[in-house]
């Protein structure tokens, strides 16, 4: 949801929509390719499940009804099931813009996973694929989908790359694909779910948007915003936003308390982080409300509980009007070790450079892995023999290259004003939203202001934590207890 240089920061954040029913195929050999199906069985709490994997191009109009995209997506389909047809199917999608799926593919969601160690400085060479336990397989039916430009999926003939470098066309060919999916499928009468992480999470409030205006609306039954990017103005921290501020205070306190910089008390993380989150509410805010007008007294106090919170000295909190931002304290935390923290996971760390930059070390550590394990699992379990590369990323070349719908510094960005649609069309629509502690970019305290602020009806939003960073799942702690949250979601349903 970022540049070039920035988008690795989030993983790797009403159109006219078309009928696909009847769509001609684009007169070219990776949309004439058979379906690739394979068959496997895998053992999702303590039974045996059989499910066929499936490799298959869908070709989907653009918003004006012309050819706009054949996107290829993996989908994992339950064996033997008595109504198929009714079962739950879950379509899923990472962020960027634009970056494919296979982070939430074998990270979590899939029959298979990356084995990451909990040593943090194991080599990735060593990181391994496993069968996956924690696979919400055994509940709904799972849809990888990887836009346009990303993966195996490519724009037609003759049609610019950059034309779904927005918000709106790129809710729009993924809306097409679901429709189009479903309708190819006989799934129409299935309840539908969406998962989107980091970008992906404002992806999945625009589509669910979307398929709720369709000429015959798709309801669904639920979306889940894993690491969410809705409420995007809280990611970078303006001085004068004191609720940036606020909202981030219970993730400084986690990364404070997973490095030992404070003392615990004896606290659990979660009680610590909670102590953190009361006082951001109770005096915290407040202070910082009143700004140059708080008694010097009252700024001393202040200042010293932020440091028990944060390990960061009052002296600096004294000096730098009460805050310090994501970033900065990236740096300022171990900086007497010569230490950065990662920004997508803070409990990696790098050295400081004498530019004081360093590659982001989750990054470093993770990425690399999961797309080797990735490319060698397409080929040796799902069979796919293509001679074109799998795409991670698409190259949008900044920010001024994708279309954010809100230009003015003036509008709304009532990204979250999207869930309203599919939750009017249907009242059983259930939103989850997931975020791990220690990831800085998109923060468990910006996801509860989301759930707060959003508008949406009382009962109808969820939220959940994990101790991890922004792909929380890595943990394999944090691995089972998504996968159970995503199994208990979709439960009603099935």
């Amino acid at each position: 949801m970022t540049g070039k240089r920035d988008r690795r920061r989030l993983g790797g954040l009403a159109a006219a929509l078309m009928l696909v029913t009847a769509m001609p195929a684009f007169t070219n050999a990776a949309a004439a390719e058979a379906p690739v199906a394979t068959h496997h069985t895998t053992t999702l709490n303590g039974r045996k499940l059989g499910y066929t994997a499936t490799v298959e191009g869908t070709d989907v109009l653009d918003a004006a009804g012309q050819p706009g995209a054949h996107l290829v997506s993996f989908a994992y389909i339950a064996d033997g099931m008595k109504e198929p047809a009714k079962r739950p199917v879950l379509f899923v999608f990472n962020g960027g813009p634009i970056t494919a799926s296979l982070w939430l593919h074998l990270g979590v969601m899939g029959p298979k996973r990356v084995a990451v160690p909990d040593d943090l400085k194991a080599d990735p060479s060593t990181f391994t694929l496993v069968d996956n336990p924690y696979s919400p397989l055994d509940a709904t039916d799972l849809v990888f989908i990887d836009p346009a430009s990303t993966g195996f999926s490519h724009v037609a003939p003759g049609v610019d790359p950059k034309s779904y470098y927005s918000v709106k066309a790129d809710g729009q060919q993924v809306t097409a694909f679901i429709q189009a999916w479903l309708t190819q499928h006989n799934r129409l009468g299935s309840p539908v779910y969406l998962l989107g992480e980091s970008y992906g999470t404002m992806r999945a409030v625009e589509v669910a948007g979307q398929l709720a205006e369709l000429p015959k609306p798709i309801l669904l039954d639920g979306v889940v915003l894993m690491g969410q990017a809705v409420n995007i103005i809280e990611y970078a921290q303006r001085p004068q936003n004191i609720m940036s501020y606020v909202v981030s205070l219970p993730t400084l306190a986690a990364i404070a308390w997973y490095h030992q910089k404070v003392d615990r008390h004896g606290l659990s993380l979660e009680a610590f982080v909670d102590e953190a989150r009361r006082y951001a509410q109770s005096d915290y805010m407040p202070a910082l409300y009143q700004g140059s007008d708080l008694p010097t007294a009252d700024r001393d106090r202040v200042a010293q509980r932020l440091q028990e919170l944060t390990g960061i000295p009052a002296a600096y909190y004294r000096e730098h009007a009460l805050r310090i931002s994501k970033e900065t304290y990236r740096g300022e935390l171990l900086k007497d070790q010569g230490l950065l923290l990662g920004r997508a996971d803070a409990r990696y760390t790098a050295p400081i450079t004498d530019k004081g930059i360093a590659p982001d070390p989750f990054g470093a550590s993770v990425m690399a892995p999961f797309s080797r394990l990735f490319n060698d699992y397409i080929h040796n379990d799902l069979k796919v023999d293509r001679t074109d590369p799998y795409v991670e990323m698409a190259e949008v070349g900044g920010l001024d290259d994708w279309g954010w719908s809100f230009a003015s510094p003036f509008a709304n960005w009532a990204y979250g004003d999207r869930l309203l649609k599919a939750m009017k069309a249907n009242p059983k629509f259930q939103l989850l939203i997931g975020n791990g502690y220690y990831d800085t970019q998109t923060t468990v305290g910006a996801a509860e202001l989301l759930a707060r602020q959003g508008g949406w009806p009382q009962g109808r939003v969820h939220l959940t934590f994990y101790e991890g960073g922004h792909m929380a799942y890595t943990v394999e702690s944090a691995a089972r207890k998504f996968g159970a949250d995503i199994r208990a979601f979709v439960k009603p349903a099935s």
